[in-house]
């Protein structure tokens, strides 16, 4: 078990499946309080009810005054998990754009500014971003996820860095492929890119309790994207080159 989390009072966003639902059976597993959140009133409630936790259905922009009052008044762990997927290039529509800056940056944004004053007051707190190994890299195919993604990480960085000496903590979970269902939305770039090294949903929350006990910001389930990483920031030029060979790859492979 661990310390940590026990009897923490535990929001987990998107969690009616994938990484979200893994991350709330763990952290019910190690004795926290757990709400579940997600969109889907249904998928919410299920998966509350197998982990004997509290369903907060709805947008997750707007979950945590609810589910305050649900943990009894306070939010231990806040875990950012919700996301969308958005496919498409510069053309895409602007209400794509402006989507995937809601789900996945604003509505961490918006999280943090209710949940800090009352963790800075207190000396303590969690908040957990799911972010993907796109903030780090990116996504062919995928320019507002890809672009989101970075905001999102660049977001939690920031966080870090501002609040660590306070007693906040926060990590940065960057995983490539997860057999969920936005993989499989992920279409033809996601079979070509990330389906091959796909992981369990339950992987990934494996890898946050490991940077949980070792108190580390970054959180690679992928542990090669470490070296992708490290490439990308080192050598530019031959990492885009790389990439642009896989964008290739995939525009050859759709042509067919």
């Amino acid at each position: 078990m661990v310390e940590a989390v026990q009897d923490a009072g535990v929001v987990v966003t998107g969690a009616g499946g994938g990484i979200g639902a893994a991350l709330a059976r763990r952290f019910a597993a190690e004795g926290a309080r757990v709400v579940v959140n997600d969109l889907d009133a249904d998928r919410a409630e299920a998966v509350a009810d197998e982990i004997g936790g509290i369903a907060v259905p709805g947008d997750a922009s707007a979950v945590v005054t609810e589910a305050r009052e649900a943990l009894g008044g306070t939010v231990d762990v806040y875990c950012a998990n919700a996301g969308v997927g958005s496919g498409g290039t510069e053309a895409a529509e602007e209400a794509v754009w402006a989507l995937a800056w809601d789900v996945n940056v604003m509505a961490h944004v918006r999280a943090a500014h209710e949940l800090i004053p009352d963790w800075l007051e207190r000396g303590s707190g969690r908040f957990v971003s799911t972010v993907s190994a796109a903030g780090l890299l990116t996504m062919i195919g995928a320019a507002p996820y890809s672009v989101t993604k970075h905001g999102a990480y660049a977001f939690a960085e920031w966080l870090s860095l501002t609040y660590r000496h306070r007693g906040i903590k926060v990590h940065a979970i960057c995983p490539q492929g997860v057999r969920t269902d936005m993989l499989t939305a992920s279409g033809s770039a996601g079979d070509l890119v990330l389906r091959p090294t796909a992981i369990e949903p339950r992987d990934v929350a494996d890898a946050l309790f490991k940077g949980i006990e070792e108190d580390r910001f970054l959180i690679l389930p992928h542990p090669e994207v470490a070296e992708y990483y490290q490439a990308r920031a080192t050598e530019p030029d031959r990492w885009l080159h790389g990439m642009n060979r896989l964008q290739r790859q995939w525009e050859e492979a759709t042509a067919r």
